[in-house]
């Protein structure tokens, strides 16, 4: 390499780094959440999706697999697994609905509403570990900029 060529590659100024897109840090912020809250539920046998199932049933959200899979957008077949899956354990359970016999409702079994108060505890535990440092005005503010994304789909 001539000296003058060296010269220009150490003088070159550092490239910037370009900086991480808004969607590319809520995607790395998800990932990181989620982990964190399968190993805060893994005492419980329950990860983040099921916590996820389990929270939307209690809250009334939704009461049924079509309803959950548009909620918190999951794939029908996978969202009959996960179904299954709670189901075996005791948490929820699929009841007929009188008005449609192709739909069955969700409900939390009593085993599964005494257990979502821990899980939701859990839930908060993350929440606020990944919300460390902020003030009440920055959650709040936090909280409704993501609300205005959603709002704009």
């Amino acid at each position: 390499m001539s000296p003058r060529a060296a010269s220009a590659t150490i003088d070159a100024p550092p490239r910037p780094q370009a900086p991480h897109s808004v969607l590319r840090l809520i995607s790395r912020v998800r990932i990181a959440v989620m982990d964190a809250l399968d190993a805060e539920l893994a005492p419980y046998d329950i990860s983040a999706a099921q916590m996820m199932v389990l929270g939307t049933i209690a809250s009334g959200e939704a009461d049924s697999a079509a309803g959950l899979c548009k909620g918190i957008s999951y794939d029908p077949g996978a969202m009959t697994r996960m179904i299954d899956r709670l189901e075996q354990k005791g948490l929820l359970r699929r009841l007929p609905r009188p008005d449609d016999r192709r739909t069955q409702n969700l409900e939390l079994t009593p085993e599964g509403r005494t257990l979502f108060p821990k899980l939701a505890a859990a839930k908060e535990a993350v929440q606020q570990r990944f919300l460390r440092g902020f003030s009440e005005d920055e959650q709040r503010m936090f909280e409704a900029l993501l609300n205005r994304m959603l709002a704009n789909r």
